[in-house]
């Protein structure tokens, strides 16, 4: 359990030297150069005396898999130095990390304050489950308002939470002015940088408290894996008042105090309490899935970039597309925040409006060759889904339009195949809902 003390000598690297080499060095016992997969649930101690300093959190050691492993240690550390965070914890998926990130916070009785533009599990996960737990979740209006925050909190208000880049609306959050506001109210923003990822985005330097990746998607880039990520940036300051959890003694952990473990508190916390207790760790194999994947993320993101930034052109052209929902184009009202936040690009995941509505949307979808339809982003290849029948379908109406999703939204995850083959593709999609639509208008007409 030795990765919350992340003392990788990154901090004068590049992002690319960062992203190979941070967190490992060659095995100590084998001189292998490449990640090792530790597939052991546990380790030997030395006698009962390094065995009981170990459970006393007194030195850094491996227990139980549950909660550590050499192999998801690297890519703790790796990814806690790609975001500039003090320490990372590595668990099953993004939506447990997310759930993670906000248990380690609150409980009953308590509030989180978020933005509603939103993955439709993370909605449904603070629309409905958290409030099973007692925890209650505002939805501010406007998450482009500073003060749309501020009116939100409540004394027993515990975090605010955004995407850097949602999913499927495509904004950008305005980190620094969010995290602001939280921080004049005495509480952490917990931002989801899955989308961006820290090639793009590195939100703690721009503000952000605590991190959290469904490194599923562009940390591991293939779509192998599931799994999570959890950092902490490391300067929040647990003693304001209202966080007893790491103020006072844990009594199911030696009495132990967090707030008094320094930069890791929040990592620690969640580790050896809510990892610890509720089990949601990540195979050592899907963590050396991963760190095959960070090796090469630099690449891979000016690739996706690239790509997607021709195939938002392409659309914003196209008679068929309503509207387009990425904040690299020109005319999207985030176009300025962008170049300030995230110059380097936003992302590969675009969303656009089709014409003709939901069955429009689904004929569109079918036709395709190249793309595969399927519930992820991230991958390699090129992805499409239609959220409305999908991924948001739980939501009503109101809520998709909250979460922004329309009728006809249409959701790609630009790859990294050829750019032409991607286009030709998408024209397929097109020229099948220009037909559903003609079908659709004959039918109307021979009614009436």
């Amino acid at each position: 359990m030795s990765s919350e003390d992340n003392t990788d000598p990154t901090a004068h690297w590049s992002f690319e030297t960062t992203q190979i080499h941070a967190g490992q060095q060659p095995d100590a016992a084998t001189k292998a150069r490449a990640l090792p997969i530790y597939a052991t649930t546990s380790y030997t101690f030395d006698d009962t005396a390094q065995a009981a300093a170990l459970f006393g959190l007194q030195i850094p050691g491996n227990i139980y898999t549950r909660i550590g492993n050499p192999t998801t240690e690297v890519v703790e550390r790796r990814v806690a130095a790609l975001e500039r965070g003090a320490a990372a914890l590595f668990v099953a998926s993004g939506q447990a990390a997310e759930t993670f990130a906000i248990l380690n916070l609150a409980g009953s009785g308590d509030h989180i304050v978020s933005s509603p533009r939103l993955y439709g599990g993370t909605y449904n996960l603070f629309r409905h489950s958290l409030p099973k737990l007692g925890i209650d979740v505002s939805f501010v209006d406007d998450p482009d308002d500073p003060d749309s925050w501020r009116a939100a909190v409540r004394p027993n208000t515990k975090a605010f939470f955004g995407e850097t880049i949602s999913n499927p609306q495509i904004d950008i959050l305005d980190t620094p002015g969010v995290s602001a506001v939280a921080h004049e109210n005495g509480v952490p923003l917990i931002v989801d940088n899955t989308i961006a990822t820290p090639y793009l985005i590195q939100p703690i330097t721009q503000g952000a408290d605590i991190v959290v990746h469904s490194a599923t998607k562009y940390l591991g880039g293939h779509g192998t894996a599931i799994a999570g990520v959890i950092v902490e940036g490391g300067s929040f300051d647990w003693t304001q008042g209202r966080f007893p959890g790491f103020t006072t003694p844990d009594p199911s952990y030696h009495g132990v105090v967090y707030a008094e473990l320094g930069p890791s508190a929040f990592v620690t916390k969640a580790r050896v309490q809510l990892l610890r207790d509720y089990g949601s760790a990540a195979s050592p194999f899907n963590a050396f899935l991963v760190a095959q994947g960070l090796e090469t993320l630099s690449l891979r993101m000016e690739r996706h970039v690239a790509n997607a930034r021709r195939v938002a052109a392409f659309l914003s052209n196209h008679p068929d597309v309503l509207s387009v929902n990425y904040a690299g184009l020109p005319g999207s009202p985030w176009y300025e925040r962008a170049q300030r936040l995230a110059p380097r690009g936003t992302g590969a995941v675009l969303a656009f409006e089709l014409a003709g509505g939901v069955e429009a949307g689904k004929a569109f979808v079918n036709a395709l060759r190249l793309h595969s339809h399927v519930a992820n982003i991230g991958d390699v290849r090129s992805l499409v889904i239609h959220p409305a029948s999908t991924t948001h379908s739980q939501l009503s109406p109101a809520e998709q339009r909250a979460t922004g999703v329309g009728p006809g939204l249409i959701r790609l995850a630009v790859g990294l195949e050829g750019i032409d083959d991607i286009l030709a593709d998408l024209e397929l999609g097109f020229a099948a809902a220009r037909a559903h639509r003609s079908a659709h208008t004959d039918l109307a007409a021979a009614a009436f």
